[in-house]
Formats: structure tokens, C-alpha cells, sequence
């Protein structure tokens, strides 16, 4: 069984996302994220802003730009896709068949706990409490999975954990790994509720969110809730009621 499924990189519109999340050893550990573009090798050279955003027909246009005002309060939405130069990234609706998850279930890294896994699959439960039409399930099997989950015992960086997904050319996101640090960069282990706060995080970005300054929600760059937000909720629900792709 494969630690982590590599990521396809043969699609020749293929971009992808990286983000990193470093924790703040403190005595409620603050989560501190990072967003970077991996423009690194073959197709993923071209750029993640890239100009290979689907257009949509001026009536669809007009008809998102009507949701987005009518929906954008009580969300971060603008700001995501500030981050993302007005375009939308998700995935395809996956009620009947969800996105297969797995998670990495023993290690023998130092301080590693079997507790983490269920902080990490009880992430994935939480945001399939928000009602997305796109679900999650879990696999035994890395090779069938699309979205993988694996540990590390700390980063050479100061972060703690590591999202990457890639999109096709339509701007739905295909398949996606999170990566786990045991540790702090600075040797701390992180605790369950700090793994759990991570894993939302980190799965927030897997479903197509961006960070926000609102404080109080999971996708700040410095998270120090250790629940979804109502607001993270309800923009995550806005981005999945529209389709992938600019909205200029």
C-alpha cells in the first residue's frame, strides 16, 4: 500500500494549489497558515492564475454575479476570490459518489498516536455535516483513493502540515493530498485538538476555500477556533451553489 497517490501530472491544462500550515507552540496552539503556488515541474509550470478559466455565457455570468450579491453576506467569498483572481475552484457534485478519502491509519514516527485518525476523519465528518454536494467517504485502499492523508514528523520549514490538490482545465478540482507533521517545527507534539483544528483547515482548502481575516472562522491564516464557523459554512455552501471558473 502507497503512502501518498500521486498527483497526475500528464493533463497538459493541469494547475495545482499548495498551502502549508505552521503551529504556533502556545498554550491554546494558534494554527498559522501560509498559501503558496507550486509552480514546480512539467504542467504544473503554467501558472495557477492561469488564462484557461472556463468563460461562461454572459446570461450564466450575469446570473453568478446576481448570487454572489445577493449571497456574499455573512461569507468570506470575496476575499476568496480575491485570492484567486475572481475565479472558483471545486469539486464536481459527489452525492452518489463521494470523494474517496484515506487516511494513513499507523506510523512509526515518534509521539505518533492512533488518536489523530479519528481527529482527521472527524474533520472530514464535520464539513460533511455542512450539507456540500460534495461528500466524502473513506477507502483501506490509498491506490483508489483521490484524496490522501499522511503523516511526517515535522516540516524543514516552520509548518505543520501541507495541502496540495489539483484541478483540471474547467477548474474542478480532481484529486488532492494533506500531509500531517507529528510535530512542531520546533519539536512540540501536537495535540488531538490541534490535529483536529488542522485537519478542518486543511480540508477547507481541499474543498476550494481561501483564507479570511475574519478570526473567528477555521480559515483564518491564524486559526484559533477549533470548529467550523457559521461563516465558514455558509461560504463554502455559496462557492458549491456556482460553477468553477472566472466570474469577471
Amino acid at each position: 500500500m502507497r503512502l501518498i497517490k500521486r498527483i497526475p501530472l500528464a493533463i497538459a491544462a493541469l494547475s495545482a494549489a499548495l498551502w502549508s500550515v505552521s503551529v504556533l507552540p502556545e498554550i491554546e496552539p494558534t494554527i498559522a497558515h501560509a498559501r503558496r503556488t507550486d509552480t514546480s515541474g512539467g504542467a504544473l509550470a503554467a501558472s495557477f492564475f492561469g488564462g484557461d478559466e472556463p468563460r461562461h455565457s454572459s446570461q450564466e455570468l450575469a446570473r453568478i454575479r446576481r448570487t454572489l450579491r445577493e449571497r456574499a453576506t455573512g461569507t468570506y467569498i470575496d476575499e476568496l476570490l480575491t485570492e484567486r483572481d475572481s475565479s472558483l475552484a471545486r469539486w464536481k457534485e459527489r452525492r452518489r459518489d463521494p470523494i474517496r478519502v484515506w487516511i494513513q491509519g499507523s506510523s512509526s514516527l515518534r509521539d505518533w498516536s492512533p488518536s489523530y485518525v479519528n481527529a482527521v476523519r472527524n474533520a472530514f465528518l464535520a464539513w460533511d455535516e455542512v450539507g456540500l454536494p460534495a461528500r466524502f467517504t473513506f477507502v483501506n485502499d490509498s491506490s483508489k483513493a483521490e484524496v490522501t492523508v499522511g503523516w511526517t514528523d515535522r516540516f524543514t520549514q516552520p509548518i505543520s502540515g501541507r495541502t496540495r490538490w489539483a484541478r483540471d482545465e474547467r477548474w474542478w478540482i480532481t484529486d488532492a493530498s494533506i500531509t500531517l507533521a507529528v510535530h512542531h517545527h520546533q519539536g512540540e507534539t501536537l495535540a488531538e485538538d490541534a490535529m483536529h483544528a488542522m485537519a478542518l483547515h486543511e480540508i477547507g482548502h481541499l474543498l476550494g476555500l481561501d483564507h479570511t481575516s475574519d478570526v473567528g472562522s477555521v480559515m483564518a491564516p491564524r486559526v484559533r477556533v477549533r470548529e467550523l464557523s457559521d461563516t465558514d459554512r455558509a461560504t463554502a455552501r455559496l462557492l458549491y451553489s456556482l460553477p468553477p471558473g472566472a466570474v469577471r
